[in-house]
C-alpha cells in the first residue's frame, strides 16, 4: 500500500469532573463521544525514515514544527517499529482552541495510518505510543462513546450507537487551559456525573443523560472569557435539553432532542460565533 487516507473524529466532553491531583496534573473522570467533525490526514511511503508533515486550514500552518503532536506521533512510530517514514499531509476542519481533540485527533489518526500503511501494530502497541502523544490520544485511537479516567490514559469504552444532536458555537477567542484550572482549584465546581451519564446512556435515555452533563471549568472559563458567558446564553435561548462546554473550552454546545430542533436552532442562530451542526459518530477504524 503506497497511500491512505484517514478521518481523526473530533470528541464532545459530555462530563468533566475534577477528581483530584496526582503528581502535578489534574486527574479527570468524563464521559466523552466521537462527532462527525474530522480532520482528514493523507499520508503516503517514503524510502527512508524522514518525515514531513504538512498543515492544512484553521490556522494551522502557523503551528510550529517541532511542537507538531502530528510529527511527534510518526517520528515515535517510525522508531518503535523500524519502518520508512512518511509524507502525511494533515487537512484540518476541526477548529483549534476549543476543546474538541483536534491535536490528539491528529495524533491519533497519524498511528492509524501509519499502521495500515505499512501493516504493522496493534491495537496495544498503537496504545502504548498514544501515551506519549496527548492525554487524549489513547482514547482517540478507537473513539466513540468512552470514559476516561486519570489522565485520560484510563479508557473504557462504551459500547452504544445512541445518535446525539448538538449545537456548537465557536468563540474565535480561547480560553488558557492553565489558568482555567488555576481559578478551578481556587473554586471548585459541579463536573456532572459520569455515573449517571453512563447509565442514561445504556438505557438510551437522553432526558436523564442531560440532567448528569455538566463540566467542572465551565465557571472558571466563563469568568476568563466573555465569550463563553454570551455563548451559554445564546444557546440556552433554544430551551435545549442541556447546555455544556467541551474540554477546558471555549466550544460550549446545545443537546437537542432530535435532529429537526437542532437545524431549527441553527436556522435562528444570528450571534457572532461560527455554529456547526453535530452528531455522534462511532469511527471506523
Amino acid at each position: 500500500m503506497a497511500s491512505v487516507r484517514v478521518k481523526a473524529y473530533a470528541k464532545l466532553n459530555l462530563t468533566l469532573s475534577v477528581t483530584g491531583v496526582a503528581d502535578g496534573y489534574h486527574m479527570l473522570d468524563s464521559l466523552v463521544a466521537s462527532v462527525d467533525l474530522y480532520d482528514l490526514i493523507v499520508l503516503n511511503r517514503r524510502k527512508d525514515k524522514l518525515v514531513s508533515v504538512t498543515m492544512h486550514g484553521r490556522g494551522s500552518e502557523s503551528i510550529p514544527y517541532e511542537s507538531n503532536n502530528a510529527v511527534r506521533a510518526a517520528e515515535s512510530f517510525i522508531s518503535a517499529f523500524g519502518t520508512d517514514g512518511a509524507d502525511i499531509t494533515v487537512y484540518k476542519n476541526i477548529p483549534m482552541g476549543l476543546g474538541l481533540g483536534g491535536s490528539s485527533a491528529d495524533s491519533a489518526g497519524v498511528l492509524n495510518g501509519l499502521s495500515k500503511l505499512y501493516n504493522t501494530g496493534g491495537l496495544t502497541e498503537l496504545e502504548q505510543l498514544a501515551a506519549l502523544n496527548g492525554s487524549d490520544t489513547k482514547y482517540m485511537l478507537s473513539g466513540g462513546y468512552a470514559r476516561m479516567r486519570g489522565r485520560g490514559d484510563e479508557v473504557e469504552y462504551l459500547e452504544n450507537n445512541m445518535k446525539l444532536d448538538f449545537l456548537l458555537l465557536a468563540p474565535a477567542s480561547g480560553v488558557s487551559t492553565a489558568e482555567c484550572f488555576k481559578l478551578f482549584d481556587s473554586a471548585g465546581t459541579f463536573g456532572g456525573s459520569s455515573d449517571g451519564a453512563v447509565k442514561a446512556l445504556s438505557e438510551g435515555d437522553k432526558y436523564a443523560l442531560a440532567k448528569n452533563m455538566g463540566n467542572s471549568l465551565v465557571i472558571p472559563a466563563k469568568l476568563i472569557s466573555e465569550d463563553v458567558r454570551t455563548a451559554f446564553n445564546e444557546l440556552s435561548a433554544f430551551d435545549p435539553l442541556a447546555v455544556n462546554m467541551t474540554g477546558s473550552g471555549s466550544g460550549v454546545y446545545a443537546l437537542f432532542e432530535n435532529e429537526q430542533y437542532c437545524d431549527y436552532a441553527k436556522s435562528r442562530y444570528r450571534g457572532k460565533f461560527r455554529a456547526y451542526k453535530l452528531k455522534t459518530v462511532i469511527p471506523k477504524i
